[in-house]
C-alpha cells in the first residue's frame, strides 16, 4: 500500500510501467552498468481524485545543471508563451506588477515581461539553463521553490501580482509545500495561472508517454480544486490548451476575491461525464496502454522482418516511457535524431538507442521516422515534407497505432 501525496489516503497502484530510467537521463556507454532505474507504478486516489506516481527519483536527480531540456528550441512554443504572457498582462495586471515564474526553464515566457519592464522573477533550480536566462537580461534564481522562500522573496521584493507556472506544477511530489508558498507570495487580488498536461485528454488519447519520471502527478480541474481549496484558494478559471497534445490552464485566486468563470462548472460536469473520479475509468485506461504496447511493438517487428529502416524523431523525455515499456531498442529503431546538442552521441534512457544529429536523419532519409515528438506534429510534418517526397513515411501511436500513408 501507498499514501496519497496529497491527501493521505491509503491506496494500491493501479498499473505498472516496470523499471523505468530518468526520462532525460541520456547518457554515454561508460555509464551504461550504473543506470538508474525505478518502478514506475501509478495510483489514482478515490478521495482527491488525484492521479499520482507511487514513486519518484530525487528531484536533484532530475533538475541539475546538465538538465536536457530548453524550452527555447520550438517555435512554436515561444509564440505560446508569448501570448499566454499577453493575456496575463492584459487581463490581471494592476499598475507596477510583480510576476514570479516558478521552472521559468531558458526565460522563454519571462522575457515577455522583462522586455516590458515588468518586474519579475523567475524560480528555476536547474542551473544551466537558468544560465540561457540570466544571459538574455532576465532575473532568475536558482533553487527550489517551497514556503521558505516564498517568505524570503515577499521580504526582499513584496508580493506578486502573479505568479505562473508551465508544465512545472505536475513534477512537485511536495506540493503541499508550493502551494502554501503560493499563498504566502500572492497578494490578496493576485492571480495564479499555471497549465500541465490535462489528465482527460491522456486517457482520451491513450498518450500514456506523458507518464515519466518528471510528471509526479496527472491534474484534472477537479484535483485541482481540492488541492487549492485545502490551503484557501479556489479555482476560477479554467483554458484548454493544443500543448503537449493536451493541457489545461488553471487559473486561482485566494478564496472570494475573484468571480469563478462559467468554465469552471462546466469542466468539473464534463470531467464527471469522462468518469474521471471513477477506478474503472483507470483500470480501461491501463487496458488500452497494453493494447497500444502491442501493436507499436508487432508493426516495428513486421517492418524489421521485411528489412525496413526505423529511425525515432525527437529524442523527448516522453520517448523514454514508450521505449522502455514497449522494451524497444536499437534492434527495432536504428537510431533517434534530435536537434538537441546536450543529447546528441549519447543514447536514449534505458533503451540505449543512439541520438544523433538531425542530419543523419535529413542526409539518408529512413523508410519510417516513429514521430516521438508527436505533440510538435503539425509544425515537424509542415518541416519535413522532402522526407515524405522521398517515400519517406511516419509511424503515430497517439491516438492510435498507425503508418501514416
Amino acid at each position: 500500500m501507498s499514501e496519497c501525496l496529497i491527501c493521505k489516503t491509503k491506496f494500491s497502484p493501479f498499473t505498472s510501467f516496470g523499471k523505468m530510467p530518468l526520462g532525460n537521463g541520456f547518457l554515454a556507454p561508460e555509464q551504461f552498468e550504473k543506470e538508474y532505474f525505478f518502478d514506475m507504478d501509478v495510483a489514482f486516489c478515490e478521495t482527491c481524485k488525484m492521479f499520482q506516481l507511487t514513486q519518484q527519483p530525487d528531484q536533484e536527480q532530475m533538475f541539475h545543471e546538465n538538465y536536457a531540456f530548453f524550452s527555447g528550441t520550438s517555435v512554436f512554443m515561444a509564440k505560446h508563451f508569448q501570448e499566454f504572457a499577453e493575456g496575463v498582462i492584459k487581463k490581471y495586471l494592476p499598475e507596477d506588477p510583480f510576476v514570479v515564474e516558478l521552472g521559468s526553464n531558458d526565460g522563454i515566457m519571462l522575457k515577455n515581461f522583462a522586455e516590458k519592464g515588468i518586474r519579475h522573477l523567475g524560480i528555476e533550480p536547474s542551473k544551466n539553463v537558468a544560465e540561457v536566462a540570466r544571459k538574455k537580461g532576465i532575473e532568475c534564481i536558482t533553487e527550489f521553490f517551497n514556503e521558505d522562500l516564498a517568505q524570503q522573496i515577499v521580504k526582499e521584493k513584496g508580493q506578486a501580482d502573479a505568479f505562473l507556472a508551465a508544465n512545472v506544477m505536475c513534477h512537485i511530489p511536495y506540493l503541499h509545500s508550493v502551494v502554501k508558498g503560493i499563498a504566502t507570495l500572492l497578494k490578496p487580488t493576485g492571480i495564479v495561472m499555471f497549465e500541465d498536461p490535462y489528465l482527460g485528454d491522456v486517457f482520451q488519447k491513450t498518450s500514456y508517454d506523458q507518464i515519466y519520471d518528471e510528471h509526479t502527478f496527472l491534474f484534472s480541474a477537479t484535483s485541482i480544486q481540492y488541492l487549492f481549496g485545502m490551503h484557501g484558494m479556489e479555482l476560477v478559471d479554467v483554458l484548454p490548451q493544443a500543448t503537449h497534445g493536451g493541457s489545461m490552464r488553471y487559473v486561482l485566486s485566494h478564496k472570494g476575491a475573484r468571480d469563478i468563470s462559467g468554465a469552471v462548472k462546466k469542466q468539473l460536469a464534463h470531467e464527471k461525464e469522462l468518469k474521471l473520479d471513477q477506478k474503472e475509468t483507470y483500470l480501461e485506461f491501463k487496458d488500452n496502454c497494453e493494447q497500444s504496447r502491442s501493436k507499436l511493438v508487432d508493426l516495428l517487428k513486421d517492418l524489421k522482418a521485411k528489412g525496413k529502416r526505423v529511425v525515432g524523431y525527437g529524442a523527448t523525455s516522453k520517448s523514454t516511457t514508450i521505449l522502455n515499456y514497449c522494451g524497444i531498442g536499437p534492434d527495432l529503431i536504428e537510431f533517434i535524431s534530435d536537434t538537441t546538442p546536450i543529447k546528441q552521441g549519447k543514447f536514449a534512457p534505458g533503451s540505449h538507442i543512439p541520438v544523433k544529429p538531425y542530419d543523419e536523419f535529413k542526409n539518408n532519409y529512413p523508410d519510417y521516422a516513429v514521430l516521438f515528438a508527436w505533440n510538435h506534429a503539425k509544425e515537424i510534418m509542415a518541416k519535413e515534407q522532402d522526407f515524405v517526397k522521398s517515400g519517406g513515411k511516419w509511424i503515430l501511436f497517439v491516438p492510435d497505432v498507425e503508418v501514416l500513408e
